[in-house]
This record gives structure tokens, C-alpha cells and sequence, in this order.
């Protein structure tokens, strides 16, 4: 590890650290404190109807016609999760968000570890994230918020608005808005411990949070701040083969196999257990010509690999092996698969500082600052080794053993092909580390004018997130390629290449797994690998009034109205051996100037950061009336919701949201109906518009030209021509509230519709090469290069408002609570949620292709339901929950069709034939408790996953996406309030 590299404690770091801590001190320094008043009740946990986060307006007794899913504090806790992300993310509206079991795989996204939630599925892009109704500065360049930054302990409760939000809200709330509300006027000292550990005795967990509050100058002047500090361990790699960290079995290297056969009655995708990729093992195997199926043990021993299908190495140039499908066999020596060694859950440490002070200049009307300082510290382990295929090696290499050297004699070559999964090289490793500095100053309040009652909003937000992404022991490509192209000179073992000799090239032994020279090591993983500096800046003025001036036939006239400023801007820097030479990334120090290195960068295997900057402004005004319709005992009540935001970009002009709906409060007791229609946007973020390129390594990748896998590099690049996506979002719903003849029973019904147009999106890496090896589209034919002997194997992506998102469903959610049940103090409470996703098309807007329905692909994160229900009793000295989390039987793709051998039609690219299409879905339990040692202190614990269910098997390695891949887990603490 390059410790020089890392990230210390900044000097801003420390002094804001130090201010929170004393903000804290200075409130619990007065022994007056045991006077002052408890922190606000938590909100119910049933179905609320005061929703506040939906709409602008503040006029009381306003209800707004978006449905949203309330969150309180009591569920927060009960829930006892380290991380306040993952009981959110349990909500049923809430698809594909990323969190620490997500991103794991990967080297180079640079989004490991994010916190992001993702509504209806739309991903993490289209959800906004507020925090008390503000915007929070992005933790990566996709523009999205990590929730692990957020001061969580003083969190009351988290409205989520399951629907677009971006007439009141802007860019971004097109599959709705997550609003998090921190209590700003606690007083007392609160605190929490835990502690958690899994049944495999992994991801230990520990949390210490701390909040107070205080009140001074005769209540007008008050202090509230928190600190936090929390630690998952995770979950890391397993050994090559099959092997899972823990005790876990799950894993079975289950691969979808291209046969590249389509109108023979059979399959063309055929899923299968225990894949074998015969293209390499895991200290080396000889893959094509005579001497094909020798491979090397750890001593660098030859011996006869074991091929898996009764497979017969063929011998021939092009490495087929008789009885195998393509790039595969089925069983055998499995010693060389590397996607056991992914860490399953990433390391996470978190640390949090808040503080906030506001003064009370008159009745009624604020003036605040608070601050917030996060870090987020993360560490995973994309893959095993790295793997490499195609290594054409001399037969002259002096570490080559004698009696295969004789054998190229025998054959007649002086040369062979190679592949090696590298397991005689320390695994790469991938640390991030994200800190974030904001700083909001506002007013707000009520003032009267125009003989009514207003309110007002204004602040001034200003934040800066830095993100630190360092790589450990990656190959340095070029260097590697020459260290294994060794000859003896002088009677000394050396690399080959006089000019790489000339450069410091050490020679490696890649025949086995005998461990190299310190020398060796780190020519070919250098301690000084690829690194990423990304600064992010987001400054936003806001003013919003909101009051009701006029008073109607039906009751009063509501209205709200402001305007928004913001700006974005963001600037990374990377290494020039990823990067390219270039004045933000030149040569010197540890990464000196080296003939043998690409000047344009993509030298290491992966992680070729890039550099790049980019900036944009918003200017924006809204306008959101409510006009009451009528109001008498006959008819009930109805109002009509409508607003409009007119936006100003700086990279694509003027665009127009707006939102129209309406309630009816019916004449009987408790029903409400419901319905809204809105035209909602999402602009391309600083990433879509001017990243420089973001590159991942696909080390398994098919070139259906050559029939072969090959390593390759993706090159995702910015555009910065891309225009906003446009969305048409409708709901329509009914609510039954407490009614009288069942008190305690509230449920709704909620019908939606979304279409998204304009959708910003990129072919990907196969699309673009099967586009052109099919004639499709010729131009992809520039955009990659396969057997490029003059670097690396790259597939160049950019994006473009090529698609478009169609998806319906519904939302169903109902609670009760009955008091003194059976006579017993204390209460139950029953509470369920439901999301049904009836369609979710994409379409790619490309030709020859058609629109692919996602429903129930349990390969993503849209499955047909998804399920949460809650049981819980709870009285003065004790508490009991249970809560089980349920999603359905889905499939691989809708677009399969499943046929059996001889009965197969023509298999094409929009409807591929396939043997099996069926991922089972999961059942989850978790248990929970509270006891109350006194009246202040409360001990708790949680088991999820109670019955240590396993993941489905994916083609995919697994899903953390929608399964529980950590397995059971067991979590209990302390807390306390005074």
C-alpha cells in the first residue's frame, strides 16, 4: 500500500471535527440540562397523512396528491441498522439503489461504497436526496448523494415521494424524491452503541452515535450537534475456485454459455453450473497448438489439465477443445476460476460531525448555520487474480521447464499461446476515501401580508466533496509484458527486450506460483498505482414564500413561489500512466517517463482513471397553487394541485415541468381519492456531459470475430451535447385514513405511470462490437479494436438521448394499530407495503432492435412484487418485531425464449433461444427486540435473515442488488436519552 498517497486528516478535517465535538461540550456543559425539555415525539409508524415533502405549499391542513411512504424514527430503530441507507432501501419503491454490497466487483467505476437510493427503478441519477428539504453536494461525478454522509442519530423521520417532484423540486425527482428530516430543535443528550457480527463470523460491526441539543437566551437561541462514528469490516474474498469467505457454499460458478450456434433445433444460450474457462488456469496453462491441456501446479511442475465435459484439447491454432462449448467446459479442474476472490460487502468506515445553530430574532422567524463533515472510507476486492489470455510465450524462456521445452522441440515450435490467472500475484485492491465539508446559512419563518399569513425559506447552501481512489497491487501492463518475455545473457536470467532492460525490466517467472523477487513485484505492480483526485463543488441559493391569500367559496387559495440558483462544477486528476501525459497528469516522482508506457494512458490493467473537469449553472423559478374546489358535508371536500417551474441550463437552454392533481376528501369517513399527472426532467450530469473517460477492465471479453475471450478496456466518455431527458409521470390512487367504525386502519392504493423520453444512455461494450460484426451499425466498427497490437484490447462508450423508459404498477400500503390488544398494556401494530411492477420497458432506440420488458428479471432490480411487512408489540418495558422482506420468481430476460434440443426455433438477437430462464426470488425474516432497563435507557438487538438464506444463482457471480449475499447477521446495542 502507497501510504504516501493516502489521504490524511486534513487541517480542515480536524478544525471542523473539533467544532462539532465542542458544540456538543458546550451544550452539556450547564448542570441546568436535566430541565430541559425531551426531543419531538418520533413520528408514527403508520400510514401517515400528513405529508410535507411533496409539495411547497405549507398551509395547514394542505394535503398533496403525491403519495409518499413515511419513515419514523421508531422503525429507524427498531430496524438497528448501522447505516440508516439499508432500512430505507428495505421500502418496495425503492429499486436498484447501490449501497456497500454493490460495486464490489469493479476497479475503476470509482463508485464503491456510495449510498444512493434509486426510486422505481429509474436508478440512483433520477431520485433525489434531500436533506431537510435542501440539496446535499454529489459524492461522485454521477452527481449523486451518499446517505452515509448524512448525521443520522438526529434523523425524526425520511419521507419518500414515490413520484416525480421536479415542478417543485428541479431536476433529478423524476422517480421521486427522498427527503430526510433532522430534528433542529432537540434538546437533551441521546446517544447509541452497537455492536453486530455475521453467523460466519465476518462484517463485524461496530456503531457510537452522540447528539445533544440546548436552548439558550430564553429559548431563542438553539444548539443541537452530533457526532457518529461506524465500522463494517464487510465481507471479503474467497480462494480461486469456489471458495466463499466464511463457511458460505452458495457460489457455483453458474455461467451463461454463448454456443454462437442459432438455427441448428438447440439452445444458443445454455446455463450451466461449475463453468470451466479452459483459456486459462491458475498458475498457467498452455491453450492452443501441440502442446495444448500442459499446465503448471504451484512448484511450476507441468502436468495434464484436467478439462472439464470429458473435453479433449483439439491442438490446433485456435485452441477449441473437443467435447466443451465455447470459452468453456462443465466440472473439471475448477483451482483457476477467479470470481470467487470478489469481496462480497466492502469495508466501509464512517465518520460524521454536525452542528446547527439558529436564533429566534423575532416570534416565529429563524436565522440558522449549520455544517456537516463526513467521511467515508472504503476497501474492496474486485476479483482474483488477473487473469490473462492470448500470452504468446517463447519456448526459449529460460524458467520454462526443461521437459516442455523439450516438447516445442519434439512439435517443432518455438512458441506457444498462454493463459494464467496470475495467482502468483498479491490480489488488487481498491481504497476510497470521500469527504465531504457543507455549509448552509438560512432564514425562515412567517410574516403577515396582504391580510394573510406567509412563510418563508431562504438559505444559501455551499459544498465540497473530495474523493481519494487509490489501487493496490494492479499490473502495470506494459511492464508485464515484457517481464514475462525472458532470456538468459551472460549467464543471467533477463528480460528479453534490450530497450525494456534499459528501463529497469525485471523478469517474472509466470510458470507456477512460486512467489517473486521483491525486485520483480514491483516492476510489474508497482507500489505507486493508479489514483483518482475528484474535487466536487455545488453552491445553491434558494428563496421560497408560501401563504394563502385569498379566501374562496370553498376555503382559502394556497400558493407558493420562489426561485433557485445552483451550480455544479467538478475537476479530477489522475495518474499519467491511466490518465495519459498530460500538464494535470504529467511524468516525475513515482511515475517516471518510460518508452515502454502508452503517452495516451490505459497502462495498468485496470483502473485507468482519467482527468477531466467540467461546470454548469441553474437558474430556475416555480409557481404551485392549490385552489380549493369544494368543501360542504354533501360532496366532502376537493382541492386542485398544480404547479410550474420554468429552467434555465447553461448547457441546454430553457425547459418547462410542470405537475396537475387534485384530493377529494369524500363524504364518507376516511376515503380520499387522489390523482396526479406531472412532466418532469432530468438533466445530464457533470459526468454524462464532460467526464473523461471512465474506463473498466472486461477480463472474459467474446470477440465474435476471432470466436474468442479476450481482455479488453471500456472507455466510457462524456458528451457534452446531451439535452435533458423528459419524463410524463401519472398516479392515481384511493386512501382509507382511521376511519371511525376501524380505528387504527389506514391502507392506499396507488396506481403509476412513467415514460420516460430522451433517456441518456450508451451502447454497451457487446452492443457496440455485435453491431459491427453483424453490419448493423458500421459505425461502432471505429469504436473498438480487439486485436490491438499496439496497447491494450479497448471498446470505446460514449452516451447519447438514444432511449426511452415506459413502466407501470402499483404501490399498496396499509397499517394497523390496536391498542390494548386482548386487554394487555401497550400496542400491535401491523404494517405492509407492496410494489408491483407490471411492465418496464426499454427501448434502446437503436435499429434492429426492439423494446425489452424487465419486469420480473431477477437478474436486475425490477421484480414483479416486492414485498415488506411488519409485526410489532410494544408496551412500557419491552418491545418484539418481526419483518419479513419478500420479492418474487423471476428470470434471467423476458426476451428468452426457453426451448429444449430439437425444438428450438431460429434464435436472434431480440428473442435469443435458451435452455433454463428462472431465478427463483427470496423470502427474508428478521427479529428484533427492545427491553427498557430504566426509564432513559433501552437495550435492543436485530437478527436479519434469520433462516441464513442463501442467494439465487446468477450468471452474474450474484445479485446484491435485490439478495442478501452476507447471510444471517446479529446486532445488539445500548441507547439512551436524558
Amino acid at each position: 500500500m502507497n501510504t504516501s498517497r493516502r489521504a490524511t486528516s486534513s487541517r480542515r478535517n480536524l478544525i471542523l471535527t473539533s467544532a462539532s465535538v465542542g458544540l456538543l461540550a458546550a451544550m452539556l456543559a450547564s448542570p441546568v440540562l436535566a430541565q430541559s425539555g425531551e426531543a419531538k415525539p418520533a413520528s408514527d409508524d403508520v400510514v401517515s397523512e400528513i405529508v410535507v415533502t411533496g409539495t411547497r405549499i405549507q398551509t395547514t391542513g394542505f394535503t398533496a396528491p403525491t403519495p409518499t411512504s413515511v419513515i419514523g424514527e421508531a422503525q429507524i430503530q427498531n430496524n438497528a441498522q448501522p447505516n440508516i441507507f439499508a432500512t430505507i432501501v428495505q421500502l418496495p419503491s425503492l429499486q436498484g439503489s447501490s449501497g456497500s454490497a454493490t460495486n464490489t466487483f469493479s476497479t475503476s467505476s470509482g463508485q464503491q461504497g456510495l449510498s444512493s437510493f434509486s426510486l422505481r427503478g429509474l436508478g440512483t441519477i433520477r431520485t433525489l436526496t434531500l436533506l431537510d428539504g435542501q440539496r446535499v453536494v454529489g459524492a461522485y461525478y454521477t452527481g449523486v448523494t451518499d446517505v452515509s454522509l448524512f448525521p443520522q442519530l438526529l434523523i425524526q423521520r425520511v419521507d419518500v415521494v414515490n413520484g416525480g417532484a421536479s415542478a417543485s423540486y428541479g431536476s433529478d425527482a423524476v422517480g421521486g424524491v427522498v427527503n430526510f428530516i433532522t430534528d433542529t430543535r432537540f434538546t437533551g443528550l441521546k446517544g447509541n452503541v452497537q455492536a453486530g457480527i455475521s453467523k460466519y463470523n465476518d462484517n463485524e460491526q461496530g456503531l457510537v452515535q452522540l447528539a445533544g441539543g440546548r436552548s439558550f437566551a430564553g429559548d431563542r437561541l438553539h444548539l443541537v450537534g452530533s457526532v457518529e462514528w461506524a465500522k463494517e469490516n464487510g465481507v471479503g474474498p474467497g480462494d480461486f475456485g469456489l471458495d466463499l469467505a466464511g463457511d458460505r457454499h452458495w457460489f457455483t460458478q453458474t455461467t451463461m454459455i454463448n454456443r454462437n450456434v442459432t438455427n441448428d433445433g438447440s439452445p444458443q444460450y445454455l446455463m450451466r453450473d461449475n463453468a470451466q474457462p479452459y483459456a486459462y488456469t491458475k498458475y498457467g496453462l498452455i491453450t492452443a497448438g501441440p502442446l495444448q491441456g500442459i499446465a503448471f501446479d504451484q512448484s511450476g511442475q507441468p502436468f495434464q489439465f484436467q478439462y472439464g465435459s470429458g473435453g479433449v484439447p483439439s491442438k490446433t491454432a485456435g485452441g477449441a477443445v473437443t467435447g466443451c462449448l465455447p470459452g468453456f467446459c462443465v466440472g473439471g479442474d475448477l483451482s483457476g476460476n477467479v470470481d470467487s476472490g470478489r469481496t462480497l460487502q466492502s469495508k466501509i468506515e464512517r465518520k460524521v460531525g454536525y452542528g446547527r445553530i439558529g436564533y429566534d430574532f423575532a416570534e416565529g422567524n429563524e436565522a440558522y448555520v449549520s455544517f456537516n463533515l463526513g467521511q467515508v472510507k472504503t476497501s474492496n476486492q474486485p476479483v482474483n487474480g488477473m487473469n490473462r489470455t492470448g500470452l504468446t510465450l517463447q519456448c526459449a524462456n529460460p524458467y520454462l521447464p526443461t521437459s516442455v521445452r523439450d516438447a516445442c522441440a519434439t512439435a517443432g515450435v518455438t512458441s506457444f499461446q498462454f493463459g494464467t490467472s496470475n495467482a502468483l500475484l498479491p490480489n488488487t485492491k481498491v481504497h476510497t476515501d470521500r469527504r465531504q465539508y457543507r455549509v448552509v446559512a438560512g432564514l425562515k419563518g412567517k410574516f403577515a401580508a396582504f391580510n394573510s399569513d406567509w412563510s418563508y425559506d431562504a438559505y444559501y447552501e455551499h459544498g465540497v466533496n473530495k474523493t481519494a481512489i487509490d489501487v493496490d497491487h494492479i499490473l502495470l501492463t506494459p511492464h508485464f509484458n515484457q517481464a514475462i518475455q525472458a532470456t538468459m545473457l551472460n549467464g543471467a536470467i533477463v528480460c528479453a527486450d534490450p530497450v525494456a532492460r534499459a528501463n529497469g525490466c525485471q523478469p517474472l517467472n509466470i510458470f507456477g506460483g512460486k512467489p517473486p523477487s521483491a525486485a520483480a513485484l514491483e516492476y510489474v505492480q508497482p507500489a505507486a498505482g493508479p489514483f483518482q483526485r475528484l474535487r466536487m463543488t455545488q453552491d445553491v441559493a434558494s428563496l421560497n414564500f408560501s401563504g394563502a391569500p385569498i379566501d374562496l367559496w370553498a376555503g382559502p387559495l394556497s400558493v407558493a413561489f420562489g426561485a433557485e440558483y445552483r451550480r455544479e462544477y467538478y475537476t479530477v486528476r489522475a495518474d499519467p500512466y491511466g490518465a495519459g501525459v498530460a500538464d494535470r497528469s504529467p511524468n516525475g516522482g513515482s511515475y517516471p517517463a518510460d518508452p515502454l508506457m502508452s503517452n495516451l494512458g490505459n497502462n495498468w490493467h485496470a483502473g485507468n482513471y482519467k482527468n477531466g473537469d467540467g461546470v454548469y449553472n441553474v437558474k430556475e423559478a416555480f409557481l404551485e397553487i392549490d385552489l380549493p374546489l369544494f368543501d360542504n358535508d354533501k360532496a366532502g371536500r376537493a382541492n386542485f394541485n398544480a404547479a410550474a417551474r420554468v429552467t434555465d441550463y447553461s448547457t441546454s437552454g430553457t425547459i418547462w415541468t410542470w405537475k396537475a392533481g387534485g384530493t377529494w376528501d369524500t363524504p364518507i369517513e376516511g376515503l380520499r381519492f387522489r390523482g396526479v399527472t406531472s412532466r418532469d426532467v432530468r438533466a445530464p450530469n457533470l459526468s454524462e456531459l464532460f467526464a473523461a473517460p471512465v474506463t473498466t477492465t472486461l477480463p472474459n471479453f467474446f470477440d465474435p470475430a476471432n470466436n474468442r475471450n479476450v481482455v479488453a478496456i471500456q472507455n466510457a466518455v462524456g458528451n457534452p451535447n446531451l439535452t435533458p431527458e423528459i419524463a410524463r409521470n401519472s398516479q392515481i390512487g384511493v386512501v382509507l385514513a382511521n376511519p371511525s367504525w376501524l380505528p387504527g386502519f389506514s391502507a392506499s392504493f396507488d396506481y403509476y405511470k412513467i415514460k420516460v423520453d430522451d433517456v441518456v444512455s450508451s451502447l454497451g461494450a457487446a452492443q457496440i462490437v455485435d453491431y459491427c460484426f453483424r453490419n448493423i451499425l458500421p459505425q461502432t466498427c471505429s469504436a473498438y479494436n480487439l486485436n490491438n497490437t499496439a496497447g491494450p484490447n479497448y471498446i470505446n462508450v460514449q452516451s447519447f438521448n438514444l432511449a426511452s423508459i415506459k413502466t407501470s404498477g402499483f404501490d399498496i400500503e396499509a397499517s394497523y394499530r390496536w391498542r390494548q390488544p386482548l386487554g394487555l398494556s401497550g400496542n400491535f401494530t401491523l404494517r405492509a407495503l407492496a410494489t408491483h411492477i407490471r411492465d418496464f420497458w426499454t427501448d434502446t432506440g437503436l435499429p434492429g432492435t426492439v423494446p425489452v420488458d424487465s419486469a420480473g428479471v431477477n437478474q436486475g432490480n425490477t421484480p414483479n412484487w416486492k414485498w415488506l411487512a411488519i409485526q410489532s408489540y410494544e408496551n412500557d418495558r419491552f418491545s418484539l418485531t418481526l419483518q419479513e422482506r419478500w420479492f418474487t420468481d423471476g428470470n434471467y430476460g423476458n426476451q428468452y425464449v426457453v426451448c429444449a434440443p430439437g425444438t428450438c426455433p431460429v434464435s436472434t438477437a431480440n428473442a435469443p433461444t435458451i435452455d433454463k430462464n428462472f431465478m427463483p426470488g427470496a423470502f427474508y425474516m428478521d427479529v428484533g427486540g427492545t427491553y427498557t432497563i430504566r426509564q432513559d435507557v433501552t437495550a435492543y438487538f436485530k437478527v436479519d435473515n434469520l433462516f441464513d438464506r442463501d442467494p439465487a444463482k446468477s450468471p452474474n457471480y450474484a445479485n446484491p442488488a435485490l439478495y442478501d449475499i452476507v447471510g444471517r447477521m446479529y446486532r445488539a446495542g445500548v441507547r439512551f436519552k436524558f
